[in-house]
């Protein structure tokens, strides 16, 4: 039995798919759990308003088919950041916030991977950054009481793009419910501008990385890069980051219209395995 539970993010499954079956798909192809998103689309955002009763049939599916949703990709805020200037967005991100703790709660849904922006449509300043850490520290509070884990995703952006930029935050909010889920792709990207050492900013997460994202990129680009044909040291950032005492990873790709997509994700959890087993031989 593996020491460790990998998940698949749901969308690398098509958007038609029913929860029951991306989470049969996602046991069939040999994941322990699935990863919901809460994107910026209304479709995604209008999750958070699930009734009860919708909630209970979500669980008993899960129950029914072995396969849970025990992480949430959050990355709502896109639209209406924390850290707006505008009262009514950033009113908004919080609202979001809250429902996205609620329904976590409600799920069994362990740990919330939050974006790392202080604002993405509109240009940051000191104010965005002020406004960004005013609401964070209410959203650590709201999570505190509901026992939800908040932890940052690494972005794209220079805002928050490395573990060591994240711990920053995690050090001033200084909670157990707000910690890092840093992404190996995006950290790659940006180690890579900077000159310095994935590996290492990797490492200035010990002690407070709740989950790592294994998601492969190459350089100036983010996403829908097939594994195995980027840039990402797939074995070293497993075995630094089990070192650390990370436990839970998930993998992020994405279903691009493709006939084959069952055969991508078991391709993708195939080609992950072995770098599991290299790192930790």
């Amino acid at each position: 039995m593996n020491g460790y539970m990998l998940g698949l993010y749901e969308k690398s499954m098509p958007n038609h798919l029913t929860w029951r079956e991306k989470l049969l798909c996602a046991k069939e192809c040999g994941f322990a759990y699935v990863e919901m998103s809460i994107d910026e689309t209304e479709e995604k955002l209008s999750r958070l308003y699930m009734s009860k009763e919708e909630r209970l049939e979500l669980i008993k599916t899960m129950f029914e088919s072995g396969v849970h949703i025990r992480t949430m990709c959050l990355s709502g805020h896109r639209k209406y950041p924390l850290g707006s200037k505008n009262e009514t967005v950033r009113a908004r991100g919080i609202e979001i916030m809250e429902k996205a703790i609620d329904l976590a709660y409600d799920l069994g849904i362990r740990i919330i991977q939050i974006a790392g922006y202080d604002v993405y449509y509109e240009e940051g300043d000191e104010k965005t950054k002020q406004y960004f850490i005013e609401n964070l520290k209410k959203s650590t509070e709201m999570a505190a009481k509901k026992g939800v884990i908040l932890a940052f995703e690494t972005m794209e952006t220079e805002f928050l793009n490395t573990v060591k930029k994240a711990m920053e935050y995690v050090d001033m909010i200084d909670s157990p419910y707000l910690q890092v889920y840093p992404d190996s792709g995006n950290v790659t990207n940006a180690t890579l501008t900077y000159n310095t050492s994935t590996v290492e900013d990797f490492k200035a997460g010990k002690g407070h990385t709740a989950a790592v994202h294994l998601k492969e990129t190459v350089p100036g680009k983010f996403r829908e890069i097939p594994f195995g044909t980027g840039h990402v040291d797939f074995e070293n950032i497993i075995k630094t980051s089990w070192d650390i005492g990370v436990r839970k990873y998930t993998l992020e790709f994405w279903y691009v219209g493709n006939d084959d997509w069952k055969e991508v994700i078991k391709e993708s959890k195939r080609f992950i395995d072995e770098k599991f087993k290299k790192a930790l031989k």
